[in-house]
């Protein structure tokens, strides 16, 4: 464990290559599904993935659309013009010799993500963004002398987003990761399914005291934002260790091992001129019109920025909105809602949203029906209305994305519908002063604080049917106050 103190002597730089998984039918040059995540291995193949001689890649025009849209989700713009390359290396997991990819001339260049941390705004800078193709994975068996290569993923059309080295801590990396995720998912590029590998994280950190850029290593495959923090933490760590005792640091590729929280080694890192990049020989340039272009610009979706905005205008504090943006359902349900009726009403259905009751009720929500807006609005107004207490709205609430029924008639059904009328009440709150004397004594005295155990006893006798508020009001005046 390095100590706090030349923890504080070294630089820490961190910049980070996120693979994001476009969310296309097929793969990025050939006809075989993209989705493979409960497939058996080696199912989802054909002759363009299996890198048969003689077979021709063929360019999904869906990954390019996607591509354009990532494009505006990181601040920038597609390229007019941007082509393939050949990165080649030798792996069991690569048929083909050579990855697809782009190099020199990928579909996006520049960009920001601003994140936030701790209070303060910092601005991630994007370097570029490029389209490839994924390789197969490779399993090596516990105890086997073999190794076994599914290639359900070869080819599967990925965007690599490459960060400026701009982050200086695990908590930025953090803050890092999950901006990207939640513009992927906004954006509407991709599943962004961490745990089937839709969006998978390289993380490369080095370390300095003399403030220029130490010797890098990267991390590969992480899959959550726990994961990334702690990679970060232990590779800060490790590096300042084998300084401060002399050494030095290795640039290589290092695996997470989850278990252990901590990285290791897994082989030197290669550069460029290593892979010998050339322009693929089989596939034309990608050459964008600014019509098509601008018609994507103009089809974008609003961005959780978007919603920052307008949920904190409407008077929802920075935390609720950041859990509201975390599902962009619910921050495209309540924006709707808020548009639709008021602030107030808008700010109700957002806490509903966020606090499900039980496990079945957060089973329910996930594959809920469609409620209609309306109905939320409506529910809602029963709340501000009095017609429906806050704890009974929420079973209503919670009944009511199970069913799809109309607010009223459940809360009706479900005998939760509040009682105002005023005799009713008066003649409850009767028997409440006279079965409680000292309370009611106390309330005349001014312990003010009995009246809500009086208020207690009112809704209890009412199977807590009563207005609440009109129960406090006849309580004071059949008290004389």
């Amino acid at each position: 464990m390095v100590r706090e103190e030349i923890r504080k002597e070294y630089t820490v730089t961190i910049g980070i290559e996120c693979h994001v998984q476009f969310k296309t039918k097929t793969k990025l040059f050939s006809g075989a599904d993209n989705d493979a995540r409960e497939a058996a291995p080696n199912t989802l193949v054909n002759h363009i993935d299996f890198g048969l001689p003689g077979a021709l890649p063929v360019l999904n025009k869906e990954a390019v659309r996607l591509a354009c849209r990532a494009a505006f989700a990181l601040g920038s713009e597609p390229q007019k013009f941007s082509k393939f390359d050949r990165k080649h290396y030798f792996y069991p997991d690569l048929p083909m010799g050579y990855q697809i990819t782009q190099y020199d001339e990928p579909i996006v260049l520049g960009g920001s993500v601003e994140i936030e941390v701790d209070g303060q705004k910092k601005t991630i800078g994007i370097t570029r963004a490029h389209m490839e193709a994924d390789a197969g994975k490779s399993t090596h068996p516990n105890g086997a002398d073999y190794s076994l290569v599914d290639l359900n993923r070869a080819g599967t059309p990925l965007l690599e987003i490459v960060s400026e080295p701009d982050m200086r801590s695990s908590t930025e990396a953090k803050a890092y990761a999950k901006e990207l995720y939640l513009r992927m998912k906004y954006a509407d590029v991709s599943y962004a399914n961490l745990y089937y590998g839709n969006m998978r994280f390289d993380v490369n950190v080095s370390v300095s005291k003399t403030g220029q850029l130490g010797t890098r290593t990267e991390t590969k495959n992480l899959n959550s934002f726990r994961s990334i923090e702690k990679a970060v933490e232990y590779e800060v760590a490790r590096q300042i260790e084998v300084l401060e005792k002399g050494g030095s640091i290795v640039q290589e590729t290092r695996g997470w091992d989850d278990g252990g929280q901590k990285t290791f080694s897994q082989r030197t890192k290669e550069d460029a001129h290593d892979y010998r990049y050339m322009p693929d020989p089989d596939l034309p340039p990608i050459v964008l019109e600014q019509s098509y272009i601008d018609e994507i610009k103009a089809n974008m979706p609003p961005m959780p920025d978007d919603y920052r905005r307008i949920l904190v205008g409407i008077g929802i504090d920075a935390k609720t909105a950041s859990d509201i943006i975390a599902v962009p359902e619910t921050a495209m349900t309540v924006t709707r809602v808020y548009e639709a009726s008021s602030a107030e009403l808008a700010k109700r259905v957002a806490f509903w949203m966020l606090q499900p009751q039980s496990d079945d009720e957060i089973a329910d929500l996930a594959a809920n029906v469609q409620v209609p807006d309306k109905y939320l609005v409506a529910l809602a107004q029963m709340v501000q209305d009095n017609k429906l207490s806050s704890t009974g709205a929420k079973e209503v609430f919670a009944y009511m994305m199970r069913t799809g029924g109309e607010p009223s008639a459940l809360a009706e059904e479900m005998n939760l519908l509040q009682v105002s009328d005023e005799g009713e009440i008066a003649k409850i709150v009767e028997q409440v002063l006279a079965e409680n004397e000292k309370a009611a004594s106390d309330v005349r005295g001014g312990e003010m604080k009995a009246i809500g155990f009086l208020v207690g006893q009112v809704m209890k006798l009412s199977k807590g049917k009563a207005n609440p508020s009109l129960a406090t009001d006849l309580i004071k005046k059949q008290l004389g106050l």
